[in-house]
């Protein structure tokens, strides 16, 4: 047997041993269903700094992302982004939502909306959002593990049989442990993630002849050579293609110079703000001991930490593909600026044109190790695993806790004693499971397609969360419809939808996501000014009259709220909408690499200085607005486990 395959099954079965350990560890400590399901609400600071990260940026940013850099260049390169706009949302939101959950021992957000609603409708209409996200986003990763092991294997094990073997571990630690188990198998999950990630980087630099220079040098010249180009004459690797684009059929199937406009690369980032607002991270802020750590998370872990990691080295194996041999036109016409390590392992094929397309880079990646660090082989692989299986076992844990909260313990069994609870709850992790590998396996073609539903959907509860949050104006009626509209937009504007409508996917180059909050918020907004109710609202000021009492702002520093609404606004206008056009010129001519200000494409160089602005945002609001800060005031505890006080409901 090949020794980097050695190496590969030693590494995966240390890290199975790990997993396994905490499944048993968290099943032990789990006395009640708190316990189980938000792990007593006794997370320690570094635990969900770490777990939360690894959470948020799943197996796509370890494989999928990269090949898209390759693919699209640098106008994709602004989905990086995300490194902020994820967090951004937590910290508009996961503070606030902690706060209710400790005072009033809420367990799922489904039993904080439906109390703060008196709505059992918008408690289904929660449980289906996590299902809708859960399920597709966990299949994606769950194939997209056993599709890495097929490649790294030489094709020993199938893709449906890595994927089936690794959906039974990833089952046992969580289905026995919860979400503690998930919690510390995510902190060494998010280390290997991002410890991946820079590596690959590095190994990519490193075969690139000239290193750095080279790879500006070598961007030059690809950039050249493209034949896709913007209206403006620039190439679709170093330019994004305008504002907006009004294209014939409406759906961004055959753009001008590329589908990331400003406006497309904004409502993108809406999507993937979906991550924090969905219902999963609701019960990662309850699982906390308190908000300490919500704002070194938000600014350091992944703003900052993230960030710099996707706009270097993730740009690094993206671009530092094409001088790789991975792109054969490439390399047949500018042999100087390539090494072709990546021909041999293509079979002589374009990247493009392999079985995985781009998906294949970072395997590819991964393979240039073999000869002379087999072992970097197995390890990078365990990263890539674990980049994959952060994000599916915390949507496995919360999805199962929602389902025997929100559906078994609510409708059917409102005396379920702990012990049922958390054995449902393991039943519940089963079914979402079986699921995702049905779906898996039976919708290949159409996988990314609800992968990429899943966070438009996540991001439609924005709505209402701001409702419980900030604004008791809000009304049952209008956040329901509202939702209800959006998760329908949503699923007609993107292409498993779409395909029924003369509009296509993404019309005018305005992702789902962006189509959907229109409607959400738009309904929101229209039918709640219509149902307006004394008592209703007098029922929600009981929440917000707690919120405003133990977050509101010191006297000291409400001059700083409009500074905070400038700095926001300016942000989002430049760094990842309209105003990012700017970014194609500024720093020197896309078309003269002489130009270029600081030897880097234009819209690099505009990508890290909004990158570096982005963080200073993220502090200012985490820290200087104490939006996730520790309160001053201590927070009286009305209820521990709300679901233990069947006659308190009705007080709510």
């Amino acid at each position: 047997m090949d020794a980097k395959i050695v190496w590969l099954f030693v590494f995966v079965l240390l890290y199975w041993a790990y997993c396994i350990f905490w499944g048993i560890k968290g099943a032990l400590s789990a006395k009640t269903a708190s316990d189980y399901f938000i792990a007593g609400r006794r997370l320690s600071l570094w635990v969900f700094v770490l777990a939360a990260t690894a959470t948020s940026f799943s197996g796509w940013t370890f494989m999928g992302h990269p090949g898209l850099l390759y693919r699209d260049g640098f106008q994709y390169a602004y989905a990086s982004f995300y490194a902020i706009t994820i967090p951004f949302t937590g910290v508009m939101f996961l503070k606030r939502q902690w706060m209710l959950g400790k005072r009033f021992g809420f367990v799922t957000p489904g039993e904080m909306l439906s109390h703060y609603f008196k709505s059992d409708i918008i408690r289904l209409l929660v449980v289906l959002v996590a299902l809708c996200f859960s399920v597709p986003y966990l299949g994606l990763q769950l194939r997209a593990s056993g599709f890495l092991f097929n490649v790294l294997t030489d094709g020993l094990l199938g893709v449906e049989v890595g994927m089936w073997l690794l959906s039974a571990v990833v089952f046992i630690y969580v289905a026995s442990g919860g979400l503690r188990a998930v919690a510390y198998v995510d902190t060494v999950q998010c280390i290997l993630l991002a410890g991946g990630i820079i590596a690959l980087g590095i190994i990519a630099i490193s075969f690139v002849p000239g290193g750095w220079e080279g790879l500006n040098k070598g961007i030059a010249q690809l950039a050249l050579d493209d034949p896709k180009k913007t209206a403006d004459g620039y190439s679709h690797y170093i330019a994004i293609p305008g504002v907006i684009q009004f294209v014939a059929g409406l759906g961004v199937e055959n753009p001008v110079g590329g589908a990331w406009t400003g406006i497309m690369v904004l409502t993108y980032m809406f999507a993937l703000m979906g991550i924090h607002s969905s219902p999963a991270f609701t019960m990662w802020a309850f699982a906390n001991a308190d908000p300490r750590p919500f704002a070194p998370q938000q600014v350091w872990a992944s703003s900052f930490g993230i960030g710099i990691i996707l706009f270097i080295f993730t740009a690094m194996q993206g671009l530092g593909g094409h001088l790789l041999g991975a792109d054969l036109a490439f390399a047949t016409a500018h042999p100087e600026l390539v090494n072709n390590v990546m021909g041999e392992a293509l079979g002589g094929k374009d990247l493009m044109e392999s079985a995985g397309k781009q998906g294949m880079l970072v395997p590819q990646l991964i393979h240039l190790m073999g000869n002379t660090a087999p072992w970097l082989v197995g390890l990078l692989s365990v990263c890539a695993l674990a980049a994959m299986q952060s994000t599916g076992a915390a949507y496995m844990s919360t999805a199962g806790g929602m389902l025997t909260r929100d559906l078994l313990k609510h409708f059917i069994l409102p005396q379920a004693s702990h012990g049922q609870q958390k054995f449902f709850g393991r039943v519940g992790v089963l079914v979402i499971v079986l699921a995702a590998l049905v779906v898996a396996t039976t919708a290949t073609d159409a996988l990314v397609l609800l992968g990429g539903l899943a966070v438009a959907y996540g991001f439609q509860m924005w709505p209402s969360l701001m409702s419980v949050c900030y604004f008791p104006w809000f009304t049952r009626a209008g956040i329901t419809v509202g939702l209800a509209a959006g998760l329908i937009v949503v699923t007609i504007t993107e292409k498993i939808g779409a395909q029924f409508f003369p509009w296509g996917r993404w019309p005018w180059t305005i992702h789902s996501a962006g189509w959907g909050i229109f409607f959400n918020l738009g309904l929101a907004i229209i039918i709640s000014s219509f149902t307006q109710n004394q008592a209703d609202t007098d029922h929600k000021m009981k929440f917000h009259n707690f919120l405003r009492e133990h977050a509101s702002l010191p006297e000291s520093k409400r001059g700083l709220v409009p500074v905070a609404w400038i700095i926001v606004l300016v942000w989002f206008f430049f760094g990842i909408g309209p105003g990012a056009v700017i970014g194609n010129t500024i720093f020197g001519n896309p078309n003269d690499y002489a130009t270029w200000t600081f030897g880097m494409p234009s819209i690099w160089a505009w990508q890290l200085l909004w990158w570096a602005l982005g963080v200073f945002m993220m502090w200012f609001l985490a820290y200087k607005m104490e939006m996730s800060t520790v309160p001053d005031k201590e927070i009286e505890v009305l209820y521990e486990d709300i679901g233990d006080y069947h006659e308190a409901t009705d007080d709510l």
